[in-house]
């Protein structure tokens, strides 16, 4: 497999804390959902195949059955935001709060 994250894949990825890998994850979100509003599909896609490969980067690294729960309900319901019918009815306002908490918990830890 073709990483756009090179770095991250290699091993960096699994240092990570959770709530960071999380944070990263969302901002890569954010990007797709910018582009999508500004109507450039390809900008969006290529955001969005970054953000699923951190989710799936994060599904690999973690052990703890109940965030592999959540992660991997989490990643479902952005594919079917992006790329489905969006039958879990995910708007761009219910994935920027989100996520927004996993942000702003890991800038609080600086």
């Amino acid at each position: 497999m073709s990483y756009q994250h090179k770095g991250l894949a290699a091993g960096r990825w699994k240092e990570l804390p959770l709530v960071e890998q999380m944070a990263n994850i969302g901002s890569e979100v954010e990007r797709a959902l910018k582009w999508r509003a500004k109507g450039n599909t390809e900008y969006c896609r290529l955001a969005f195949e970054r953000s699923l490969e951190l989710i799936d980067l994060t599904l690999e690294s973690n052990k703890s059955y109940a965030s592999l729960k959540e992660i991997a309900r989490m990643r479902e319901a952005i594919v079917d935001y992006f790329a489905g019918q969006n039958k879990f009815k995910s708007s761009e306002d219910s994935w920027r709060r989100y996520f927004l908490a996993f942000t702003y918990a890991a800038r609080k830890r600086y």
